[in-house]
């Protein structure tokens, strides 16, 4: 719960009245504490949210693991669904959403169910009315599942690929994705970001990783370089920039969102929130923090799979002051 608690009794009240009576002497204003966003509430029922993005406006877009892409208005206190899986669009598993303001999209990351047809296809729609712009599906040749993106600054976009441990890339104008960077240590890479001087940072889910993609002069890929982080972590997930060399992201089974600070080969990480119901993803907008509870156990654990998750929500926190 935010805010602060006053001291009980007649001791707190008349303490309240003095601190009123002097802030009226000084004839200074009273600071109010600050009250943070209310959590949002997605609309329906088992709906295990995998990813967020948010635009300039603060509008934010939830992908959910049905195929359903939630989107709530700056302020709204609900998220209804925005855009649902159809024969026209193609929408299968909804893994990372990114919105691009610079072109009006909406880029969603499309995958097969276990044991569906059809590769990976990254989607794009309109911000300003959902409606389908274009399909971009994966190169063919093995298994693949498209986790996330991140926008170069000339527009490029790049896409992790966890089954291949590969980052596939996007020209700008472009119709069909190159590999840009295959590795071992890209096995279940998953958030990807640039920093604001064109490096490219990426992790990796289930190697506990957080890794910084090295290119040579011309720009071409030249390995990867594993970060020392001042705490281990767990499950990273949903890489998004700050700014500068500042990011967030999620921890999925500790339930953490946790701010990142990468100095060379070195990654300062500290917790903003914990007790996440499985913390899938994250967006920073605005000073704060906007992150889902995914709630997978209720999806993935066979004891829990009949029971009912309840609501699902979007909750959020503050950015550290200067952040």
């Amino acid at each position: 719960m935010n805010g602060f608690a006053l001291p009980s009794g007649r001791l707190g009240l008349a303490a309240f009245a003095v601190l009123g009576l002097v802030a009226c002497a000084d004839d200074a204003p009273v600071a109010e504490a600050e009250v943070a966003p209310p959590a949002i509430v997605l609309e329906g029922e088992r709906l295990f949210p995998e990813s967020i993005t948010s635009d300039d406006a603060g509008n934010i877009y939830i992908g959910s693991n049905p195929g359903m892409i939630f989107r709530t208005q700056a302020g709204s206190e609900t998220a209804s669904p925005w855009i649902e899986p159809s024969e026209e669009n193609g929408l299968q598993n909804v893994f990372g959403v990114l919105a691009d303001d610079a072109r009006g999209l909406l880029w969603v990351c499309s995958n097969a169910p276990m044991g569906g047809e059809g590769g990976p296809v990254i989607k794009t729609f309109s911000l300003a009315d959902a409606s389908l712009q274009a399909s971009y599906p994966f190169p063919a040749g093995g298994p693949a599942m498209c986790n996330d993106m991140t926008i170069a600054s000339n527009g490029d976009v790049y896409a992790s690929e966890m089954l291949g441990g590969r980052i596939l890339r996007l020209a700008n104008g472009a119709s069909e994705w190159e590999v840009f960077a295959e590795h071992e240590e890209l096995g279940t890479i998953d958030g990807i970001a640039f920093a604001g001087d064109g490096t490219l940072y990426a992790n990796a889910i289930q190697r506990n990783t957080l890794l910084r993609v090295d290119v040579d002069a011309d720009g071409a890929f030249a390995g990867i370089t594993v970060l020392t982080p001042s705490r281990e972590i767990e499950t990273p997930d949903g890489l998004r920039l700050v700014s500068g060399n500042t990011f967030v992201q999620s921890e999925g089974n500790p339930g953490l969102v946790t701010l990142i600070t990468i100095e060379g080969d070195n990654a300062d990480i500290e917790v903003l929130a914990s007790g996440v119901d499985y913390a899938s993803s994250v967006t920073p907008h605005d000073g704060r923090v906007y992150y889902p509870e995914g709630k997978l156990s209720y999806m993935l654990d066979p004891n829990k799979q009949m029971q009912d998750p309840g609501e699902f929500r979007v909750f959020n926190v503050a950015l550290p002051e200067g952040e």
